[in-house]
């Protein structure tokens, strides 16, 4: 019993630290990201998207609950634009699971060993997905900080595609402004 409460805080810790999208920011370093205090979308870069609208939308709706958490506020004269971009690709996930359940010392022959030798190959294929969030200052008509954020794609259902959306979006706005973390 005194050890259930030290592994369950070691499996809490475990899965909460990996998320399951990876992100990558880039930023002009020149720019002071204080000054953006509004938004609105940018229709041009966002119609390029290759996704379905009703994606658009989710996605639209979670940058703007973000953004809105952060303090900003969507504006029809904004400081500055929001973009997206999407890719897709397949991906093959092959894992190699060896398990030796003989005994056995040294070399040579093992009586006891037998046909202890398990190898099971499992092959998976998932789509993976990249969101670019692209942040443009309007006046200059420059990008000025971009999100990129990659994992897979779950999309069983509304709900859990809706959820999908929100984690990419909330994982890579997290990470704006540049050096908010320091």
């Amino acid at each position: 019993m005194k050890y259930i409460k030290p592994l369950l805080l070691l499996l809490v810790i475990a899965f909460s630290s990996c998320s399951s999208v990876k992100v990558a920011t880039d930023y002009d370093t020149k720019v002071d990201f204080n000054k953006y205090k509004t938004y609105a979308f940018y229709k041009t870069g966002i119609d390029k998207a290759e996704i379905s609208d009703l994606d658009k939308k989710r996605i639209l709706r979670a940058i703007e609950a973000e953004l809105s958490i952060l303090g900003m506020t969507k504006a029809s004269n904004p400081d500055m634009l929001v973009s997206i971009f999407t890719k897709s690709r397949e991906k093959v996930n092959v894992n190699q699971n060896r398990n030796n359940y003989g005994y056995g010392f040294g070399w040579g022959w093992n009586p006891w060993m037998g046909n202890g030798m398990n190898n099971n190959v499992n092959v998976s294929q998932y789509t993976e997905g990249t969101l670019f969030i692209d942040f443009i200052d309007k006046e200059k008509k420059e990008l000025v900080w971009q999100g990129v954020g990659t994992g897979a794609l779950k999309i069983d259902n509304r709900e859990k595609k809706e959820a999908r959306i929100k984690e990419f979006v909330k994982e890579i706005v997290s990470r704006f402004p540049p050096g908010k973390n320091k």
